[in-house]
């Protein structure tokens, strides 16, 4: 017997002119163990595919290409006999009708700290919203590496730090987690990293930790990727002009209260709209994001593509190229 599916946020407002439907699903997603995983980085896709394009392709693979039902899983399918041709062949079927977003872990970790601890947290962290911390992010990034153990100790601070289940006390995190960035700032990492690291603030620290411990839901989860990942995927096919409906795989990271807060924050039009044609552009106060559904994979072909896709991205990131990064700018043919 199945459990009830869990989370998601069902359509309650009629959407507003123009609308597109797609199916989500990823790879390599590790819960909050963001540094311990033997995958560096999530994959998230979707596709725009109906129920019935879905189910041809999937036939299709299975036999044209000999893949039997238990090989529709990306490492089972790129093992198979004919998995180069049947790659090549699913990358044309799916040229302009999916879209494939990459998180790498390590540098989630360093936008979590440089979005939620030196500035006021918000939803947008993590996203291409939240652009006035990016080059800051990607400085003590790009600098860490060579602090090599230094730099492992201060990520993994930060985690025990965030994390809902610490293993001690919330004072003793918060020294660790200074006594970390205080051995970075003995290494060589260059200014605009120093400048990064002086600007972590004990009390500020204290304040974020206090009020994730007080349930304040306003400050988004720090070690869950998955709804950066989503709000990416909705805004590039939205791309300002149609909202978005979602049907995802299950995902306990989704609930209704992340979701409608992510979908309040989308709302706000003059964080996302910035070069769209306001002629074509959705009305101030509309969120691209529409709806989320969940859905169990075995019972959504659509689903099934899109885990295949993702699986496939994240042991060939090569594969991601424009036909893959940006849904066709093209009317959607689904109008509600």
């Amino acid at each position: 017997m199945r459990s009830p599916l869990q989370g998601g946020m069902p359509l309650r407002d009629a959407v507003v002119g123009a609308v597109v439907e797609i199916a989500c699903d990823e790879s390599g997603f590790s819960g909050t163990n963001l540094l311990r995983s033997t995958a560096p980085v999530i994959t998230h896709a979707s596709v725009d595919l109906t129920v019935e394009e879905a189910v041809a392709l999937i036939s299709t693979l299975r036999s044209g290409f000999r893949f039997s039902p238990y090989e529709l899983k990306s490492g089972r399918f790129l093992r198979g006999s004919g998995a180069d041709e049947a790659l090549g062949w699913l990358r044309t079927a799916l040229t302009g009708r999916a879209h494939v977003h990459v998180i790498d872990k390590e540098f989630f970790l360093v936008t979590r700290i440089v979005d939620l601890l030196l500035a006021e947290p918000t939803y947008a962290a993590g996203t291409r919203l939240a652009t006035e911390h990016r080059p800051a992010a990607l400085a003590l990034h790009d600098a860490g590496h060579s602090a090599g153990g230094d730099w492992d100790a201060f990520l993994t601070a930060f985690v025990d730090c965030v994390r809902m289940k610490r293993r001690l006390p919330v004072h003793q995190t918060v020294r660790r987690f200074f006594e970390a960035r205080d051995a970075l700032l003995e290494r060589d990492l260059g200014p605009a990293a120093h400048d990064v690291l002086r600007g972590l603030s004990p009390s500020h620290v204290r304040a974020v930790l206090s009020r994730l411990d007080n349930d304040d839901r306003s400050v988004p989860p720090p070690l869950e990727p998955l709804l950066p990942a989503l709000a990416e995927t909705v805004l590039s096919w939205s791309g300002g002009r149609r909202q978005v409906l979602v049907t995802h795989d299950e995902q306990s990271a989704l609930t209704a209260d992340r979701l409608t807060r992510l979908q309040r924050m989308l709302a706000d039009r003059s964080t996302w709209a910035a070069g769209t044609d306001p002629a074509g552009a959705l009305p101030d106060g509309v969120s691209p994001l529409a709806g989320l559904v969940m859905v169990d994979s075995r019972d959504d072909p659509r689903v099934q593509v899109a885990d295949l896709l993702a699986g496939v991205a994240r042991r060939m990131p090569g594969i991601i190229d424009d036909a893959l990064r940006q849904p066709p700018p093209t009317p959607p043919r689904t109008e509600r």
